[in-house]
């Protein structure tokens, strides 16, 4: 028996499996004792997001998110010991949030209702107008009669932290799992691949900047050649999400108060190509300190030249000053999407006072390495492209349809698969033990097929791929595919060809000629459901595709050597 254990852990195959095993558990990250509340989104102007606590990165991979594990010295250990400490807060007081990053202070605000009065009252206030013939903003001052009104304190403001419990591997929920709004979107006339690109890129960022997080946005289609764009928003309200969705994107560009360009009318043109934008060939990289790199880019607009004038008035009597032997004007141009502010530029000094309909614009970005610091910047020059750009797609989107999933159904579909899962595992073992009455066999079969399992949660792991309810589905026809594949080999090993083949390994080859007739079949057979179904059913193909392809290449190969080591006499 020493001998034939020995054999096992030295063969190749094997060995290749193991270590698939262990890369896939890294990948997963599996710590059933995890603990605390994770953070998934920060309210923008919220107490939280003014003490720096910043929403996760939509990519980020959940244990890597930032955990609350104390508030004011009480421990977090779930989302309901959150809400139960929050919920006793007293407005205008401190708070202490701890998490596994850092220690910061908030300060409650108070929760407000205001009641109007019988009694009238005139009292002057200041309008922000916008007048269409100068296309400026101006404040004015108006008196105005009115009821007097009375503001009371009805509580404690919520911090603008949305959290759920700390996940205990890296495996991403779909909604089904978690809950949330899947909102299916169709264009009302067909886009370009780069228009396209576009719209996702602009959808994307607008989400972001609500403090929603956890927001898949992706392209879609079906058999037919219809385009779609898929939004997934975990932990939001359908309401919520319509409603964010429907707006339209509106951009302006602020010199002082007053507007200067908005996207859409006043930007003919954002260059994204590589003649006209990318790293700046006249600054390039270099060495801001040690250990850091940075990379300025550049990239052009085009503006009307309505818009050139207006920015030639804005910026006419603006003075020039000198930094770091650079010359900018005294005023900053801000940014607004949605009237939230998102970045603020620079004006370079040659713009004062000229109606130039040919801007460049330019950034930087930095990074510990030259590499890095070039990836930045470019990512920086993508999403100032994308601020400029939002707004200027002359195509309406129509909500196809919504999918709303409370939290609650979602732990309940847990519960479920995990049941449904176990009592799976156990009619296979005991069907398998009955048809061959070997340990033996039983024992490899088993543990090939949750190994399987392991290397494809791994991989989804790795890709960032949800598992939503097809995707389980998914799982569940590549080990049964997986399980027939090894029965197969299981038996060409003990019985060959009614006794006509007595060499091992003419044996195996036999039923690898078999298994992989069955598993080419299997793989055309989900590449139209990749595309069916705007798309919905991309997970169920994915995990199908990923599990039978590492059982063919990993698992059965493995499986195979250990049924020829232990059956051969």
């Amino acid at each position: 028996m020493k001998a034939k254990a020995k054999k096992i852990f030295t063969n190749v195959r094997i060995i290749i499996a193991l270590i698939f095993i262990v890369l896939a558990l890294v990948a997963i990250h599996p710590n059933p004792w995890a603990s605390g509340a994770t953070i998934r989104n920060v309210a923008v102007n919220s107490s939280a997001s003014l003490a720096g606590i910043e929403s996760p990165e939509p990519n980020s991979p959940p244990m890597g998110r930032e955990r609350i594990i104390a508030i004011n010295s009480k421990p977090v250990e779930s989302e309901a010991d959150y809400h139960h400490i929050v919920s006793g807060l007293e407005p205008n007081r401190t708070v202490h949030i701890k998490t596994d990053e850092g220690l910061y202070k908030l300060k409650t605000r108070a929760l407000t209702e205001t009641i109007i009065l019988d009694e009238i009252e005139t009292v002057e206030v200041v309008e922000e107008v916008f007048d269409e013939e100068t296309n400026t903003t101006k404040n004015v001052t108006k008196k105005v009669t009115r009821n007097k009104t009375r503001t009371i304190v009805k509580g404690t403001e919520d911090l603008g932290l949305s959290v759920y419990d700390s996940p205990s591997t890296n495996i991403r929920k779909g909604l089904e799992l978690q809950g949330g709004t899947r909102v299916l979107l169709q264009p009302e006339e067909e886009l370009t691949e780069e228009e396209m690109s576009m719209l996702i890129d602009n959808m994307r960022y607008r989400l972001n900047i609500y403090g929603l997080s956890d927001v898949i946005v992706r392209e879609a289609g079906d058999l037919s050649g219809n385009q779609y764009v898929v939004a997934e928003i975990a932990g939001a309200k359908e309401s919520e999400v319509k409603e964010l969705l429907s707006r339209q994107g509106k951009f302006e560009a602020k010199v002082g108060n007053e507007t200067v360009f908005r996207g859409g009318n006043d930007i003919t043109y954002v260059c994204r190509s590589a003649d006209c934008s990318g790293i700046d060939p006249m600054s390039g990289c270099g060495k801001a300190a040690e250990n850091q790199w940075v990379c300025k880019f550049r990239f052009s607009i085009s503006l009307t030249p309505e818009a050139a004038e207006r920015q030639a008035e804005a910026t006419d009597d603006l003075e020039v000053i000198t930094d770091n032997n650079d010359q900018y004007l005294s005023e900053k141009l801000y940014l607004y999407l949605d009237n939230k502010q998102v970045d603020e530029l620079n004006i370079g000094a040659d713009l004062k006072g000229h109606a130039a309909t040919e801007i460049a614009i330019s950034g930087s970005g930095v990074g510990a390495t030259q590499q890095e610091a070039v990836y930045n910047s470019l990512d920086n020059m993508k999403r100032m492209q994308t601020i400029l750009i939002t707004g200027s797609l002359p195509v309406s989107l129509e909500i196809v349809k919504t999918d709303s999933i409370s939290p609650v159904f979602g732990a309940e579909f847990i519960s479920n698969s995990l049941m449904i899962g176990l009592a799976a595992i156990a009619a296979v073992v005991i069907v398998i033990f009955l048809r061959y009455r070997r340990l033996k066999v039983a024992v490899p079969m088993l543990f090939t097929s949750i190994t399987e399992v392991i290397i494809l949660l791994g991989v989804a792991s790795l890709i960032g791929w949800n598992l939503d309810l097809a995707a389980i589905a998914g799982i569940i026809i590549a080990v049964g595919t997986g399980v027939d594949h090894q029965v197969v080999i299981t038996d060409e090993t003990l019985e060959g060809s009614s006794g006509e083949i007595h060499d091992w390994k003419k044996r195996i080859k036999k039923a690898f000629g078999i298994i992989m007739g069955a598993y080419f079949t299997t793989f055309v057979a989900m590449i139209p459901l990749w595309f069916a179904g705007a798309g919905l059913l991309k997970g169920f193909a994915l995990t199908t595709i990923i599990g039978i392809s590492g059982g063919v290449l990993i698992t059965r190969p493995a499986y195979a050597s250990v049924i020829e080591i232990l059956l051969k006499e």
